[in-house]
């Protein structure tokens, strides 16, 4: 279940799964949100009450975006949830309008 995210004090929507944030009032800023996925965190070991990693560094599709296939690791064969989630938010245009104060 995704979540809604919000952006400072402003309230946002995500507009699809690539990770882009809109803003959806008209005189604020506009944020991207980059998502990584880093080294793969499945313990293949939990099962005999040990712990061991496979070593998987960063999360390659298996496939092309929005098929099955591209929530698979290409490299370790894991779902893309046991991969450590990296977010960047990054602010991209600020958008005050200076007419709107009456000057």
């Amino acid at each position: 279940m995704k979540k809604r995210q919000q952006v400072g004090a402003r309230r946002s929507e995500r507009s699809s799964d690539n990770g882009m944030i809109t803003n959806t009032s008209s005189s604020s800023s506009c944020t991207v949100m980059n998502v990584r996925y880093g080294e793969c965190q499945k313990n293949h070991a939990a099962n005999i009450g040990g712990y061991a990693v496979d070593g998987c560094r960063e999360f390659m599709a298996s496939g092309e975006e929005g098929t099955a296939a591209a929530l698979r690791c290409a490299a370790c064969t894991c779902h893309r949830n046991f991969h450590r989630r990296e977010v960047d938010y990054e602010v991209v245009c600020e958008c005050p309008s200076p007419s709107s104060n009456g000057r």
